[in-house]
């Protein structure tokens, strides 16, 4: 049953160190749509800066974010903040269907700071455990129609053949462990690399590949879910790269990425849709994510991203960046 409920939310918004003016209250009162009792609400502050050493004379920028608007999340208040006053900015909705903010900054500039603020309600939807259980052996049967619009999340990273072949051999040892069930397969791949795999910042990049996780058992959040994505595609199910927060209770076992943002995995499950599985944390994701972005991998969601056209050759860069999340209302139990 999906119920209009009031929220009161009697907070201030405190204004970022670039902006002119006084506090300003966000929001009082917002109703919305929920299919959820005791939906979760938070308040996200994500702030970047970048300074560069020399004057920048044109550059052009990339955000992704906004939270997403869907059957899981409300999005109450969105406001995104930009230090220059010289640059233009364009919003639109991407081909994965992210909001996506565009900058361009033709004037001089050293130093650029970027404020995004959100307010979200996160329900947790009606999981029906029963037809997510149902034996679905493998391989999964798709409708012609579906597997043409999975297409995008069924492709495998261009990788040698041998490391490929590799990595699905470690898939179907997952598969046959597990009688061909397909929950259980993706369950079992989704805690195995966080029991087997060692959370280890600085040991990887954004070119590190599936392969070089799966040798080396490190990464982080980012690597382990695009090894998830690999493992699944390799056997013929759909998987998506997602970007977002994660809110770390106090009393909350792993606090890995409570104070940064989170990437995971998605599923798709015929008849069901997205379902969200975390391997950075071995665990389903459920209202505690706040999703913002999500594509076939990193580079289709990444919250930042830029080119510098005209700088001098040794101008050097120095990019900071924060995130905090606060529950706004009281825990649902």
């Amino acid at each position: 049953m999906i119920v209009n409920r009031t929220y009161n939310i009697p907070i201030k918004r405190k204004l970022a160190p670039f902006e002119k003016g006084t506090d300003e209250p966000i929001i009082t009162s917002i109703s919305s749509f929920s299919p959820d009792a005791n939906p979760n609400i938070f308040a996200i502050t994500h702030k970047t800066s970048y300074q560069y050493t020399s004057e920048v004379t044109y550059s052009k920028h990339l955000f992704r974010l906004q939270p997403s608007f869907d059957i899981s999340q409300t999005v109450l208040h969105y406001k995104f903040t930009v230090s220059v006053n010289n640059g233009s900015v364009t919003n639109f909705i991407g081909a994965f269907g992210n909001q996506a903010s565009f900058l361009e900054i033709k004037e001089p500039y050293t130093e650029l700071g970027i404020v995004s603020e959100s307010i979200v309600v996160v329900h947790e939807l009606p999981k029906n455990m029963d037809l997510l259980h149902q034996p679905r052996t493998m391989p999964l049967i798709w409708m012609p129609w579906d597997r043409i619009m999975m297409q995008a999340y069924l492709q495998t990273p261009e990788l040698p053949e041998s490391e490929l072949f590799e990595l699905a051999e470690y898939a179907m040892t997952f598969v046959r462990r597990n009688h061909n069930d397909v929950f259980a397969v993706l369950n079992d791949m989704n805690s195995t690399i966080y029991r087997e795999y060692t959370y280890m910042p600085g040991e990887t990049s954004l070119n590190t590949t599936p392969y070089q996780v799966y040798i080396s058992r490190t990464g982080v959040c980012q690597d382990f879910a695009q090894l998830l994505i690999c493992l699944a595609r390799l056997l013929g199910i759909p998987a998506r790269y997602c970007v977002g927060y994660l809110y770390t209770f106090s009393d909350y076992e792993n606090k890995i990425q409570s104070d940064a943002t989170h990437a995971w995995v998605e599923i798709y499950f015929p008849y069901m849709g997205w379902l969200g599985f975390d391997p950075t944390n071995g665990c389903l994701v459920e209202k505690n994510y706040i999703r913002v972005a999500c594509g076939r991998y990193y580079n289709d969601a990444a919250p930042t991203s830029g080119t510098i056209f005209e700088a001098p050759a040794n101008t050097r860069e120095t990019l900071s960046a924060s995130v905090q999340v606060i529950q706004l209302n009281d825990r649902a139990s």
